[in-house]
């Protein structure tokens, strides 16, 4: 990430900005009332998520939107239809002014989500039957899983856009995320040798295979993953010490240092660990763990973050 890109944040500012200006302009107003008599004329609308088999119906504009996966939030928000969201889940910290409760997405109380009166609910897991239970209200529910590349995030986001009446906006934000990925990885410069890494998800050492969606990221950079000799099936292998170590990975990425407290020391704290590349030569990052584990527009701002990592890196010989 050699180009100093605009992160979600400062998107976010300059797109408030923006509005500010248009909206100051003469025929704003008209302008918008417009787009949005556009917006609900285009319904009802079919949503269909590429990859599943699932599909959902949503009859109108939804203007009461329970978002239940934190991953959804952060795009809602992204796409303009944060005033649409009434409720979002216990996880969904980002935006600060996403209205944030006590809804869990992983137990979801159908009681306590129809309390807010939803016309869609979005969620990333049919779980305690979710999807039936909502249908015998009436209320649609657009499943948005974990995706296992960058392709199939683009099309979720998109997706998102068509169910709450933002498309125009969501394929303009697929467009800039995509741009920003793509440059971020062009100037990245190349390392002399191919580098190694270890990715980081609690102290107990579980990992994330090169088969995931984080896996898909650094992979964007042709780095060779520990976890994935480490052998067996699951995508998020325990790994033991001897392994890591052994491995001897020129970076480790900790995606545990606001849920668990991890940081370089601890990492050079570890018996044996002192030896380990990324140890010795400054090649342990902390990640931030949201951005780490959600599928979302601050994508960009991870990819940003490993191209800086790689860059140190390649720049050290």
């Amino acid at each position: 990430m050699t180009v100093p890109l605009v992160s979600l944040a400062g998107v976010l500012a300059l797109t408030g900005c923006a509005n500010r200006e248009r909206d100051a302009a003469p025929g704003a107003g008209t302008s918008t009332t417009a787009s949005s008599a556009a917006q609900t004329a285009a319904f009802p609308v079919q949503v269909t998520v590429p990859g599943t088999d699932h599909a959902v119906t949503v009859e109108r504009r939804p203007e009461r939107i329970v978002s239940l996966a934190p991953s959804s939030t952060e795009s809602l928000f992204a796409i303009g239809a944060g005033e649409q969201v009434v409720a979002v889940d216990n996880q969904s910290n980002y935006p600060e002014q996403a209205p944030r409760t006590d809804l869990s997405g992983y137990t979801p109380n159908i009681e306590a989500i129809t309390g807010y009166n939803p016309d869609l609910v979005i969620a990333s897991n049919d779980t305690e039957q979710l999807v039936a239970s909502l249908e015998k209200v009436k209320v649609p529910v657009l499943l948005l899983p974990s995706p296992h590349n960058l392709d199939e995030l683009y099309a979720e986001v998109t997706a998102l856009g068509k169910a709450t009446g933002h498309l125009t906006e969501a394929e303009d934000l697929v467009r800039t995320m995509r741009s920003d990925i793509d440059k971020i990885v062009k100037d990245t410069p190349k390392p002399a040798k191919q580098l190694t890494y270890y990715h980081e998800l609690d102290p107990q050492l579980y990992s994330a295979t090169s088969r995931t969606f984080i896996g898909q990221i650094y992979g964007l950079f042709g780095l060779v993953n520990v976890a994935d000799a480490a052998g067996g099936t699951g995508d998020y292998p325990q790994l033991s010490p001897e392994h890591v170590i052994n491995a001897n990975p020129d970076l480790v990425f900790l995606a545990d240092t606001k849920c668990c407290g991890q940081d370089a020391a601890a990492v050079a704290a570890r018996p044996g660990w002192q030896s380990v590349t990324a140890v010795r030569d400054n090649g342990v990052v902390a990640l931030n763990d949201d951005i780490a584990s959600r599928w979302g527009p601050r994508v960009v701002d991870l990819v940003r973050t490993v191209s800086d990592a790689v860059t140190r890196t390649a720049q050290q010989g």
